[in-house]
């Protein structure tokens, strides 16, 4: 089968822990090489961002990425894209018209519409995963969604046009229906993790010494939305602990970067300054390690789409203690895998964290029962497994309608 995966800002190149640097691109990255693995032809197409990078590079099982100019070749936040998807898009339709692929899977909202422009004169079915929905988006950022205005409208018209949505979590077909996108047209399979590479036992190199009886982690982009904030209350009322936080910009550019300025301010102000650590960007291979070093993984967004550190906690064998949001109902195993709370409730996150920190037997049964989760539904085989079924589906649906046509 030959795929074209669309991902207008989220390379599988790009380097995690930027503002528009996370979970896609790796989703993006894993899926795509897995798929290419089995025996599939799998170009990736995101947006040239650089006016030196090649027009195509070779991801690790034989998938293609390629750069696509559209707007400027320079890096541009993924929010001010949206005028430049007509000219991917287009640059995607007359590439088809040379090699047409059999189906297209768009990378959110953007990419959709690039797809949808550009495989329409081909008549190639188009798969959409949206990762993240401007309605959900707006409603818990209000006037700080800094997303364009047409973002909901599109994807109202981009879910209920497209072949097929692949959701990542039962959450988001309910918010899929509220938009109007019958249940029947969507498919839900999560995203995945590395078990091989995330997992119990990694060399402890590089990771921080300890200067508390017990540690917790939260990781990831470092943007408001994450909800460090409650993370950094909640450790106030939780004595012999230190908090890292792992994720951002290098370390030495902390200084700069106004969300950990924010928290920073936030530790000195509810007296744990001298118990919370920010790391700023980690290397990739020192992940595994730093995860399993803690005692705990915090997940406490205000929303989560998905929200892939969860499993990555869970491979590690390291319990989980997570707002009750989005994918992280699916994902996390309240009670099983770690704990949810609710979300904006710092106290809440305290209570649990303290009496989990109490029982180390529940700890360790809670970290097994995650790697035993993670093997089970969110390894990337699993993950290619879904995707490619619905591919097939997709195909061979669109395959009767032109019979009947």
């Amino acid at each position: 089968m030959r795929i074209a995966m669309v991902s207008e800002h989220a390379s599988p190149l790009a380097a995690l822990g930027g503002v528009d640097a996370g979970g896609q691109n790796v989703y993006v990255a894993r899926l795509s090489e897995e798929l290419a693995r089995r025996g599939h032809d799998v170009t990736v197409y995101t947006r040239r961002d650089a006016a030196d990078l090649p027009d195509r590079v070779a991801l690790p099982g034989g998938a293609v990425v390629e750069h696509v100019p559209a707007g400027p070749a320079a890096p541009v936040p993924k929010d001010e894209l949206f005028p430049h998807m007509p000219a991917f898009g287009a640059w995607l339709a007359r590439a088809w018209a040379r090699e047409r692929p059999d189906v297209v899977h768009a990378h959110f909202w953007m990419s959709g519409l690039a797809s949808r422009i550009g495989a329409h004169p081909h008549g190639v079915p188009v798969v959409q995963t949206f990762h993240a929905l401007g309605t959900v988006k707006r409603r818990h950022q209000g006037r700080l969604d800094t997303s364009p205005p047409e973002r909901v409208g599109v994807e109202r018209q981009i879910g209920r046009g497209c072949a097929r949505v692949l959701a990542t979590c039962t959450d988001e077909v309910h918010e899929l229906a509220d938009m109007g996108v019958p249940p029947g047209q969507v498919s839900v399979v999560p995203c995945g993790v590395d078990a091989g590479h995330f997992r119990p036992g990694a060399a402890p190199g590089g990771v921080p010494a300890r200067r508390a009886r017990h540690r917790l982690l939260a990781c990831g982009r470092l943007v408001p939305r994450k909800g460090y904030d409650q993370a950094v209350r909640a450790l106030a009322r939780i004595p012999d602990t230190e908090l890292l936080i792992a994720g951002g910009p290098p370390a030495g550019l902390l200084d700069e970067d106004p969300e950990a300025q924010r928290l920073r301010r936030l530790a000195r102000s509810a007296g744990v300054a001298d118990r919370v650590r920010m790391l700023g960007a980690v290397d990739p291979a020192a992940m595994p390690a730093l995860i399993g070093s803690a005692d705990l993984v915090l997940c406490t967004p205000v929303y989560e789409p998905f929200g892939i550190v969860p499993l990555e906690a869970m491979a590690c064998g390291v319990p989980v203690v997570a707002t009750d949001v989005g994918g992280h109902r699916d994902s996390v195993a309240d009670g099983v895998t770690g704990r949810l709370v609710a979300p904006q409730d710092p106290g809440a996150v305290a209570a649990v964290v303290r009496e989990l920190l109490g029982h180390d037997a529940l700890r360790r049964r809670q970290g097994a029962a995650g790697r035993e989760r993670v093997l089970a539904h969110y390894t990337w085989r699993r993950v290619a497994d879904g995707v490619q079924q619905v591919h097939h589906q997709v195909l061979a649906g669109h395959a009767q309608q032109k019979e009947v046509a």
